[in-house]
């Protein structure tokens, strides 16, 4: 597909986080764009800031006009949307050209230089460190979150070096053709698409072959490449791990140098994987190890990421995307790690059925960590429900005491109630858009004023 001949490009489902970076890519290299989504968004307001026409009402005649002509119109959708969207099945049904988002995504960063980020955790995070490595390098990366440093899930370069978060949901990774990759994780997941987990190996295993140059594998995983690790023997390994005033401080030992006093502000042992794997990747590119070293230190994160939304004397308010027990697991570590004396109060959104029923006990024992607990219940995104899979059934799992099934409606009146200091609000759904009021909540409480 040549792109060069392709003048509109209409989005199904454009309020995604990966969606959104296409389209905005696209908008702001002249091509015309519009799309659809479910629900108004942060995202698709920013968008629209930048003339992209969108609307949340699914109905072939709110399609504009001059996307009726097939010839110059291009359609993207993402494997979220369902069966029987009607926009969706009339540019099938009318032979226009359409794809997923992955095709595209792969078509736009086959003539670059291509790092792919893959892993079943912690691929937003290092693809966002590596993006901003590279942004030294005039590289365009394509994130999988929004970036505190440019508040964008796009760093806008030029168009010979491209980052791209290598997704493994619905295989879409396989559309990549990566030079460099890193593979962070290869944890059991999205066995709604997959199966078995060894399906999912196995597609890391397809993944891996399409490398062309250098592969780099946290140490321990099944995969031949070159290796990263903390205090461990690997060829990328970080040494002398310490905590000064809040931020953490560490060497690096490359396979043909060494770098001292490294500083990174991100809590928690796997954001330091994290920062490692991104290191290792720019090293193997050539960029200098001081440049690496200066953008690590100015690296502030990833938003819902473990973010912090209120950082007082009084209470801790973080705000994080965790909808794996492997996830759950390292902010809890991290937190227990930030401040270890403290009482700390979850606040969870399961996402998925299917997802709660394969990794039911695994939740319950990440989940029983936590000194108090408030459980929502379960976003279905693109599911159905399953029979006996519910947030009343996962509850009874989890052998905290301090644990209770709330409602959307009444959560903040649970939280002011609480008076565990830490307070972590954990999912992927649309828990999002409760922070808001939580952390409303909690400033009232406390009186604290910006």
């Amino acid at each position: 597909m040549d792109l060069n001949h392709i003048h509109n490009i209409y989005f199904v489902g454009i309020g995604g986080i990966g969606m959104s970076a296409i389209a905005r890519y696209f908008s702001v290299n002249g091509k015309k764009v519009a799309g659809y989504d479910k629900t108004p968004s942060v995202i698709t307001k920013s968008l629209e800031e930048i003339g992209v026409e969108i609307h949340f009402d699914d109905a072939v005649k709110n399609i504009p006009i001059s996307f009726l002509d097939k010839e110059k119109t291009l359609v993207v959708y993402t494997p979220a949307i369902p069966n029987n969207h009607l926009e969706l099945n009339y540019f099938k049904e009318n032979n226009y050209t359409v794809v997923k988002r992955a095709e595209v995504l792969g078509i736009i960063t086959n003539n670059t230089f291509c790092f792919g980020v893959a892993g079943t955790h912690g691929k937003t995070t290092t693809s966002s460190i590596l993006g901003h490595i590279m942004e030294s390098e005039k590289a365009t990366a394509f994130l999988g979150g929004i970036t505190e440093n440019y508040n964008s899930n796009l760093i806008l370069g030029e168009d010979k070096i491209s980052v791209v978060e290598a997704d493994e949901f619905d295989r879409s990774f396989l559309q990549l053709s990566p030079n460099i990759a890193c593979v962070t994780s290869m944890d059991a997941d999205h066995l709604d698409i997959y199966g078995e987990s060894e399906a999912l190996q196995e597609s890391f295993r397809d993944f891996v072959a399409k490398v062309s140059e250098t592969l780099i594998v946290a140490k321990g995983l099944p995969l031949k490449g070159l290796t990263y690790a903390i205090n461990e023997e690997a060829d990328y390994k970080a040494v002398n791990l310490r905590v000064k005033n809040g931020v953490y401080v560490f060497d690096v030992n490359t396979p043909t140098s060494e770098v001292k006093d490294i500083e990174f502000s991100l809590p928690g042992k796997h954001n330091v994987m994290n920062a490692l794997a991104a290191l290792a990747m720019a090293d193997v590119y050539g960029v200098s190890l001081e440049v690496i070293k200066s953008k690590l230190k100015s690296f502030k994160g990833v938003q819902r990421r473990f973010s912090y939304k209120i950082k007082s004397e009084e209470i801790v308010l973080i705000d994080d995307y965790a909808h794996h027990p492997t996830e759950i697991n390292a902010v809890e570590n991290s937190v227990r790690e930030m401040y270890p004396n403290e009482n700390v109060l979850a606040i969870f959104q399961p996402h998925l059925y299917s997802r709660t029923k394969d990794f039911a006990d695994d939740f319950a024992e990440a989940l029983s960590k936590f000194d108090e607990l408030l459980l929502l219940d379960i976003y279905p995104a693109r599911e159905l429900p399953i029979k006996g899979v519910t947030s009343s059934w996962l509850l009874e799992k989890i052998t905290a005491e301090n644990k209770q099934l709330v409602s959307k409606e009444k959560l903040c009146a649970h939280v002011e109630e609480s008076s565990a200091k830490i307070v972590t609000i954990l999912g992927a759904g649309d828990i999002g858009v409760l922070v808001k009021d939580v952390k409303e909540v909690l400033e009232k409480k406390y009186q604290i004023f910006e």
